[in-house]
């Protein structure tokens, strides 16, 4: 056997064993988080504190906090669960561009939760103990221009994620939530294509309908035509929600910094998919000939608030007065 022959099988060989270590430890890591899944359950069915919507909300983001610390730290136990796995997971969702008021709610869930850990070996630290940012109300502006848009769409192309491109372009055309967009299933597809508008639930059970565009309705067509009726669009059968959520927010944070405008400070986020919706179509309305107030407050319907004052927080990147009207 020749010399060239030898060092092809050995660099193949390594290649391959490179390989099985990758998969050993995704295997590795996601019984970690499992393990501690399974006592989280256990939990969630004995609680009887809260009312449902609540405890609901709070075990989603401690499912999030558990998948993180059973991946970086390895934990095996709640009881283990400390102070420096709270202050490690607020680095990171700043990291990821998780607004105040979002990291806020998810470490009352953490606490919550902890709160019915029985022999916790800790105490966690209150959230005076961390440099949490204060919650900001219409100032910051977290809109994506259409050069922002179109280059992430490519980055999703590129990466073979048609299944992101489409939830980011629902959530740019329709301003929804991405909790919303991975809940559609082909019935509410269908349905968005009959209607010409879609129906969706959204934060406290609030049912609102948009209006759906021609990006949205050709994007709603091509996922139908890859998922098995009664199925969600952008949600494997396999994959729980919330975890095709981390991983589309996660793609995001990957990528952001290749398509940022020049000079742009802003921290793209899905969830300013959102802003950029609402910016739109409140200025749509104003040049329709309403009033400020009858603008802020018919977005804000969109958005599935019902209030005109929380309009504000969507329209920074809009330099009016909004005290006016």
């Amino acid at each position: 056997m020749s010399v060239q022959k030898i060092s092809r099988n050995d660099a193949l060989c390594r290649e391959n064993c490179a390989h099985l270590q990758k998969k050993e430890r995704k295997f590795i890591m996601h019984n970690f988080y499992n393990n501690l899944l399974s006592q989280a359950e256990k939990l969630y069915r004995h609680n009887r504190q809260g009312s449902f919507k609540t405890k609901e909300r709070y075990y989603e983001a401690y499912k999030r906090f558990l998948h993180f610390v059973g991946n970086v730290y390895h934990l095996q136990k709640l009881q283990s669960i400390s102070g420096k796995h709270l202050a490690s997971y607020i680095e990171y969702m700043q990291n990821k561009g998780y607004s105040a008021s979002t990291i806020k709610t998810d470490l009352a869930a953490i606490r919550f939760w902890h709160d019915q850990i029985p022999d916790a070996k800790y105490v966690l630290p209150t959230n005076s103990e961390f440099l949490l940012e204060r919650r900001k109300f219409g100032d910051v502006d977290r809109t994506w221009s259409a050069g922002e848009f179109n280059k992430m769409i490519a980055q999703c192309w590129s990466a073979k994620r048609d299944d992101y491109a489409a939830c980011i372009t629902i959530a740019r055309y329709a301003g929804l939530r991405l909790h919303e967009v991975l809940r559609i299933d082909t019935a509410i597809a269908r349905k968005a294509l009959k209607d010409s508008f879609i129906t969706i639930k959204g934060k406290g059970g609030k049912i609102r309908e948009v209006p759906i565009n021609e990006s949205v309705r050709i994007v709603l067509e091509k996922a139908l035509q890859n998922t098995p009726p009664g199925y969600k669009l952008f949600v494997p059968k396999n994959k729980q929600t919330h975890i095709a959520k981390a991983e589309l927010q996660n793609f995001i944070a990957s990528k952001r910094r290749f398509i940022c405008d020049e000079g742009s400070s802003r921290n793209l986020t899905f969830h300013g998919l959102r802003h950029t919706f609402a910016a739109e179509q409140y200025q749509k309305f104003i040049a329709l000939g309403f009033t400020e107030s009858q603008a802020k407050l018919k977005v804000s319907k969109l958005l599935g608030h019902e209030r005109e004052d929380v309009t504000r927080i969507y329209l920074a990147s809009i330099k009016k007065n909004y005290d006016d009207g």
